[in-house]
């Protein structure tokens, strides 16, 4: 069950990882409609996805959170299973550099209502605000047009391409680079 607030957005939650997300977390690696969007070859039990949990999420270069949708009565600590819904994870990884390196994933369920949105300007906001970043990276392999509409829609730039980075489901697939400077970020959200 997801932990206490780390940051809000208008639409959803991000709240800490805790050990009892092991179960959420493994959608990423098991169910295909997330899996190869996000280019994940190896699969994981639940075990080794708890496992895995201590150690990126207690690394001090990373922000892992458990994106949720709150009931408007959700306490800011640990809410009660039924006070809040885990649909996916935002991470920022190297955030204790100049460039960090963002990955996020929402249930299919939720994608295409702004939750992905919402969840990505909120976490992006979050490490701005909280690290000495210069920049804020991510990549999208070529088919994931969500993926890279959204990158760009927030103002990320396409800075690269890795021909054929990665063999997924039946094919290979480029891998688009974007980043956004944090004072082109700051400039847009002013706007």
């Amino acid at each position: 069950m997801p932990g206490p607030i780390v940051t809000e957005g208008d639409r959803v939650t991000l709240r800490t990882v805790e050990r009892d997300d092991a179960a959420h977390l493994q959608r990423s690696c098991t169910d295909p409609r997330i899996r190869h969007s996000l280019g994940s070859v190896h699969h994981r039990s639940r075990e080794q996805q708890a496992d895995g949990i201590e150690h990126w999420v207690e690394d001090d270069g990373s922000v892992v959170a458990v994106v949720c949708v709150d009931d408007e009565d959700a306490p800011p600590g640990q809410p009660a299973a039924d006070e809040t819904t885990p649909i996916g994870s935002f991470s920022a990884r190297h955030v204790d550099s100049d460039r960090a390196w963002l990955a996020y994933w929402l249930r299919p369920e939720y994608t295409g209502s702004g939750y992905g949105r919402d969840m990505a300007t909120t976490g992006i906001d979050y490490v701005f605000a909280q690290y000495g970043v210069h920049n804020v990276s991510a990549a999208a392999y070529d088919f994931n047009e969500a993926s890279r509409g959204l990158l760009a829609a927030m103002g990320f730039t396409e800075v690269g391409r890795r021909r054929e980075a990665r063999y997924i489901d039946g094919g290979y697939a480029d891998e688009v680079w974007y980043d956004v400077l944090r004072r082109e970020w700051t400039a847009d959200r002013e706007r």
